[in-house]
């Protein structure tokens, strides 16, 4: 075996000559001829002589170290924030999602599956969640996983002294969460001492009810002590309002079980250290070098299926040298930036490599119902089919976009592809405009549609090709006014921009509620452009709190179906993930929900053949 001592037998005249041959470690890879002395007797008549003779002998092919299995990605820009109870964008929860996992995860389909927690059962009307806990799991440090780290860790997301970008992912739920959070303001905003007196008793008050609505358990129902406890494998987590798809929230990485001793260990810095940084999830993370690399093995103490192959992060930021460095065979995965796509396209090879495929986000045109002509359906409906959706993929997206009619994506749970209505169709708009209030220009205020933007060189483009089109398509000048980007939000905030602008929704986790309620209920997103449909803001808030899924997804259908059909705005594109691939890199399971590199959202599946790795 490579790494021990081989005995051979000598090519000699006698058996009892053996020849020791070096450490397979330090031998060469082709076989060098060596010179080798031994002793042999002559017999002669007379007196016995000493003969020297010189033997050569081949010493053996050494054989070849395997290469390791490492998957290199370039991530792009170094993560600002590693505590799981405070991150918030892609490239930190992708670091996160590889060290740790909830008490429930996603699969290949995207449906929440059994995480930490080996099941879970909520009470009759949906307002108790109980987890159930693997038996005898553990950290990547050997240490015990039990049921009272996911009460800290979500606790202390709820906590307003954790000051976590994703509470609200928790806090909307969680009974007592948000008078926790509101409470705890209120001692901050007190005037004098008695108001702060009361404002603080309030606090506590609001704390020990959240406090009880998240609770470790023992095997005697009782709650648990510490985090040693080996029977302390039940969760309970009460709810302020029938919440059946709470269990899916628990997958996030807000729910993550940091170890408390680590956090209070590391201080300020315990984020950025591996020494802190002790996951429950497939690997273990090995390496963290800030702005530098990242590592991530096989954690030997995971549960489930084991890690195929290391995982490196590089932080390279420019996507031209990334590229570049890509076709140098120095990374496996990199995304796609839009300026390398024809580059790739023109290459049979890279080409090869390519993986664009949908991604979790949809971006569609807003018309401020409020202001007309764009209070009239019909005028709205003449604008969506009057925008060539796949012309703007292919010349402005360059490809890396998918037009849509509906506004869940591909992928996710709600996806309606059978949804055509409104597709382009110049005829079908010049009727819509005719049978609608404001059928020729001087029956718009002011002679003229307007177009919003954030003001950049980019969108300036984007939007000189969309008020071409719409111009030429409706027969009615269209404006552009591009505005400050602080101000651009500002107002579409407020809700004052009275012509048409570009809005976008990413998935935060794979459920309609998330795509739905969350985004098009009138008090929500959906009052940015005047939108307001209070039957379906009932129907969909019936659906969050419906227990059976079969008839809260029939619900939620319908809500999608009404939006769409009230044409509050015009359903757009839906973005891509685009990376390239190399060929060695195997079992990649792509996801809409895969952000930090392709196959993220199932890293365990990723192997890589090493016979196919250059020499």
């Amino acid at each position: 075996m490579i790494g021990h001592k081989t005995k051979v037998l000598g090519l000699g005249l006698l058996a009892t000559s053996l020849v020791l041959a070096a450490c397979g470690t330090a031998a060469p890879s082709t076989p060098v001829i060596v010179e080798k002395e031994k002793i042999v007797e002559k017999v002669v008549t007379s007196a016995p002589q000493v003969v020297k003779e010189t033997v050569v002998v081949a010493a053996p092919t050494a054989v070849p170290a395997a290469k390791a299995k490492v998957l290199r990605v370039n991530l792009g820009t170094y993560p600002d924030n590693l505590d799981p109870q405070k991150a918030s964008f892609v490239n930190e929860i992708a670091h996160l999602k590889l060290a740790y996992e909830g008490l429930t995860k996603f699969d290949k389909d995207l449906q929440t599956v059994p995480g930490a927690a080996e099941k879970w059962a909520y009470n009759a009307d949906g307002t108790e969640l109980t987890f159930t806990m693997r038996k005898g799991q553990k950290y990547s440090d050997g240490s015990l996983l039990n049921a009272k780290r996911f009460e800290y860790s979500i606790i202390r997301n709820v906590n307003p002294a954790t000051g976590g970008e994703y509470a609200f992912v928790t806090n909307d739920y969680i009974a007592g969460a948000n008078a926790w959070g509101e409470a705890a303001a209120a001692v901050a905003d007190a005037k004098d001492d008695a108001a702060k007196k009361t404002a603080t008793e309030a606090a506590a008050k609001a704390e020990a009810t959240l406090r009880a609505s998240v609770q470790a358990q023992d095997a005697a129902g009782k709650p648990c002590a510490d985090y040693k406890q080996e029977d302390c494998l039940t969760l309970k987590i009460k709810l302020g309002a029938p919440t059946p798809f709470f269990h899916t929230i628990m997958a996030l990485w807000v729910a993550y079980p940091a170890k408390e001793e680590n956090i209070t260990a590391g201080k300020e810095q315990w984020t950025n250290s591996t020494k802190f940084q002790v996951g429950n999830g497939p690997y273990t993370w090995k390496v963290l070098e800030p702005q530098v690399k990242s590592r991530f093995e096989a954690n030997a103490n995971y549960y489930g299926d084991k890690a195929k192959t290391a995982i490196e992060f590089a932080y390279i930021t420019d996507s031209a040298v990334s590229f570049n460095a890509y076709k140098n065979n120095e990374f496996d995965i990199i995304a796609l930036a839009a300026e390398d796509l024809k580059t790739v396209q023109a290459d049979a090879a890279l080409n090869a490599q390519a993986r664009i495929y949908a991604g979790s986000c949809t971006t569609q045109l807003a018309m401020n119902n409020k202001f007309p002509p764009y209070d009239d359906k019909q005028f709205r409906t003449a604008v969506a089919q009057a925008v060539d959706r796949k012309a703007w993929v292919d010349n402005i997206l360059q490809g890396l976009g998918a037009p849509t009619q509906t506004w869940i994506p591909p992928g996710y749970p709600g996806y309606d592809k059978a949804e055509a209505r409104f597709a382009f169709n110049v005829d079908e708009a010049k009727k819509a405009l005719a049978a609608s209030k404001a059928p020729t220009a001087d029956k718009v205020p002011g002679g003229k549609l307007k177009y919003f933007a954030s003001n950049s060189p980019r969108n300036k483009t984007r939007g000189e090709f969309l008020v071409q089109m719409l111009s030429k398509n409706l027969g009615i000048p269209v404006e552009m006014t591009l505005v400050d980007p602080t101000e651009y939000t500002a107002r579409q905030k407020k809700g004052d921009m009275d012509g048409m602008f570009l809005q976008g929704w990413c998935a935060d986790f794979p459920h309609q509620t998330n795509w739905l309620p969350t985004y098009f209920n009138s008090k929500s997103f959906a009052s940015r452009w005047g939108y307001s449909n209070p039957a379906n803001d009932k129907l969909m808030a019936d659906a969050d709190v419906t227990v059976d899924p079969v008839k809260a997804a029939a619900m939620y259908d319908q809500a999608q179906k009404t939006i769409i059909g009230d044409v509050s705005s015009m359903m757009f594109w839906n973005n891509v993930n685009s990376y390239l691939v190399k060929p060695w890199v195997k079992g990649l399971i792509q996801t809409p929900q895969d952000s930090g590199f392709a196959g993220d959202t199932v890293p365990t599946a990723i192997d890589i053949d090493v016979a196919m790795l250059p020499k």
